[in-house]
């Protein structure tokens, strides 16, 4: 059956989802976890709250999916180590190198891919099973079609969310709140920068990036039919009583195989609500109609709140079923037991039984004793009773062996299994790098690859797959002056359009360029197939050591350095393959399978460089990407020209120029500025997180 995942907050979040029906709960436990903002859990909360969830048969996933630094991982592990202690059941990971010394540390334990880790298609499911992940929460901008074709062919478990919040930008690949308040997304404190006020030009759009929340529950049988292991319901940041609310309406769908009524949909407006619900990713019914604002809580939310709280913080409708054994027979002590179906027993002794003088115990007045539960996490499915006639018990002592089996089996079922504990594993081997680092020049446009910075010489330039094929005669003039060609991929890829990017790889290898640039764990065995030498964008978020080891281990010759990572903290970094870094160019914020332009216009616009404003009067310039997709670039461009000694003694291979909305003559100036030939002097600049670092 599809499992239901509910969302917990807070202890009191525990209880309301596993009170209403959630078959597992996801969990916070100390800083590094996507939801900082929640109250997450002290080490007495969280001790006690697996507890009460091993008790009564719901499984606890723990969320460690932040990036974490070189300094932190031996923390975050202890983390893992006591939640593996306290008998957690999985933890989910977004880094990589996390996940490499999770593996070392907790061998064991199974790991799940953090939608964090941005996985969209099935050879990206396919690295994450390599990585060790049993389970992989897939993007949330997939539709049914690309969800079945993972589910059929997943080496692992395949998790959906169904309900609650959607971001703007794909998971994980969403940099806006760092690059504006230093408040990390990948770091669990995004200060949700998509729900706020942006104007298009003339146009104010009030809330042009804030999407209405997710809603699957008509579909719940669907995605149990094309294999989805897993239901999520989002909502860690909210109140207990609307996971309670939510999580109760999707367990009729799911368990009871209710068809969801208009009521049911009332309910969850009433819960939380952005001006009505979407399903639009799921149902390929991108567009407009897909964004919302939320709504006041009303009165009537309040008095929902209410009785949900009232259905359960007093009441135990999560019950486990167990069987109750007796034997009663003359001259011995009396004999009990109480066993649950997953293995645990527990056995009690009562007193010699008397002879009866005017009632004798008979098998049925055991049971009827045996049988009162209520008030426990137990419900009584069976009772077996050997009882010799001419005997007798008395009730009270009957009620006292029940409460000693039910608390014996509940310290049973509490302890958490053993489990086999590693050790942290040592640090890569560096490799460090020779000279001053390559110069590498990245193109957004045609325009941009001018014979006049052909002349500059750089060693490197990136340039996206349809830019190669649109102006082939532009990317040769580099080339011809010496610099290295290398294909940048789309950071989104899903299987559907995995045949356009492979033919356009393909006519890029016919050139004669042979590297590639991916941001994406998904989109390297693609390269790989069809012979391309791989290297590592930012969107991979390599923040650690292990985590540049591991890409080193997939294949990858070069990898970038997050720009979330303070200089000081790059230049401490093990480096056991070829590392560069962007110093100069608009930061890519965002990266959405929406498109603003046409949301606002009503019609596609690319080509006159829209923009947003924030209520600051900072202008964010919107580009396209395959597929229609837009990126959000950052208001101010990164500049380091002036601070050159500052990146070039930190031991890096390349210093990359991401040239975005830039004329041919400013990406001349600045290559120059950058080279020490040109006095140009940048305006609107950022040193960006280089210095100040990410919360």
């Amino acid at each position: 059956m599809l499992e239901i995942l509910a969302p917990a907050g807070s202890p009191e979040g525990v209880i309301a989802a596993v009170q209403s029906g959630a078959d597992a709960i996801y969990m916070g436990f100390g800083e590094h976890n996507a939801r900082r903002g929640a109250k997450n859990f002290t080490d007495e909360e969280f001790a006690d709250s697996v507890r009460y969830c091993r008790v009564r048969g719901c499984k606890v996933y723990v969320t460690l999916n932040t990036l974490a630094a070189d300094r932190e991982l031996r923390r975050v592990a202890e983390l893992a180590t006591r939640a593996a202690e306290l008998g957690a059941d999985a933890i989910l990971v977004q880094d990589f190198g996390l996940a490499r010394v999770l593996r070392s540390v907790l061998p064991d334990m199974p790991l799940h891919a953090s939608t964090q880790m941005s996985v969209h298609n099935l050879d990206g499911v396919y690295a994450a099973a390599e990585l060790g992940m049993k389970r992989v929460v897939l993007a949330r901008e997939l539709n049914m079609r690309q969800i079945e074709h993972i589910c059929a062919r997943s080496p692992v478990e395949i998790e959906v969310f169904v309900h609650g919040a959607l971001c703007f930008s794909h998971s994980g690949q969403c940099y806006m709140s760092a690059l504006i308040g230093g408040h990390s997304g990948n770091r669990g404190q995004c200060a949700q920068t998509c729900r706020m006020d942006y104007s298009m030009g003339s146009r104010m759009d009030r809330k042009p990036m804030s999407l209405k929340d997710n809603c699957l529950l008509a579909y719940v049988n669907e995605l149990e039919r094309i294999g989805v292991a897993s239901a999520k319901i989002e909502g860690r940041a909210k109140r207990p009583e609307y996971a309670a609310i939510v999580t109760s309406i999707y367990a009729d769908a799911i368990k009871n195989k209710k068809i969801p009524t208009q009521a049911d949909y009332e309910r969850l407006a009433l819960a939380f609500s952005r001006q009505g619900f979407t399903d639009g990713y799921f149902t390929g019914s991108i567009g407009p109609q897909m964004f919302g604002v939320r709504e006041e809580t009303t009165r009537e939310t309040e008095q929902l709140y209410n009785e949900a709280h009232k259905e359960y913080i007093n009441s135990e409708l999560r019950r486990v079923p167990v069987r109750f054994y007796a034997v009663v027979e003359p001259s011995n002590r009396s004999r009990f037991a109480i066993e649950d179906a997953d293995g645990h027993h527990a056995t009690a002794e009562g007193p010699v039984p008397q002879a009866a003088v005017s009632r004798e115990l008979t098998a049925e007045s055991v049971g009827e004793q045996l049988y009162k539960t209520g008030g426990t996490p137990y419900t009584c499915v069976e009772i077996n009773s050997k009882v010799d006639p001419g005997l007798y018990l008395p009730a009270a002592k009957l009620n006292e062996i029940r409460r000693e089996l039910i608390s014996r089996l509940t310290a049973l079922r509490r302890s958490a299994p053993p489990f086999t504990k590693g050790a942290f594993p040592p640090a890569p081997a560096s490799a460090p790098a020779s000279g001053a680092p390559r110069v590498i020049y990245q193109f957004t446009k045609a325009e941009q690859l001018s014979p006049e910075l052909a002349e500059t010489r750089p060693d490197y330039i990136y340039v996206p797959l349809e830019l190669i094929q649109a102006a082939p005669e532009a990317v040769a003039r580099f080339i011809s002056a010496g610099s290295t060609a290398v294909a940048v991929l789309p950071r989104v890829v899903t299987d559907t359009e995995l045949g356009e990017v492979e033919a356009l790889l393909r006519r890029t290898r016919a050139l004669g360029i042979t590297e590639a640039l991916t941001g994406n764990l998904g989109h390297i065995a693609l390269c790989r197939r069809l012979g391309f030498t791989v290297r590592g964008d930012f969107g991979l978020n390599a923040f650690n050591s292990h985590s540049l080891e591991l890409l080193r281990q997939a294949g990858l010759v070069s990898a970038t350095a997050s720009f979330e990572l303070r200089l000081s903290q790059i230049r401490d970094l093990i480096k056991p393959l070829d590392t560069e870094i962007i110093v100069y160019g608009r930061l890519p914020a965002m990266v959405s399978d929406q498109c603003i332009i046409k949301n606002s216009a009503g019609r596609c616009n690319c080509e006159n460089n829209p923009q947003l404003a924030d209520r600051h009067g900072s202008v964010f310039p919107v580009i396209r990407e395959f597929g229609c997709r837009n990126v959000v670039l950052n208001a101010h461009r990164l500049y380091l020209a002036d601070r050159r000694a500052d990146y070039e003694n930190i031991g890096l291979w390349g210093a990359r120029l991401m040239f975005t909305t830039e004329s041919a003559r400013e990406c001349l100036l600045i290559a120059k500025s950058y080279s020490g030939e040109s006095g140009y002097a940048a305006t609107n600049i950022t040193r960006g997180l280089y210095y100040r670092g990410v919360k």
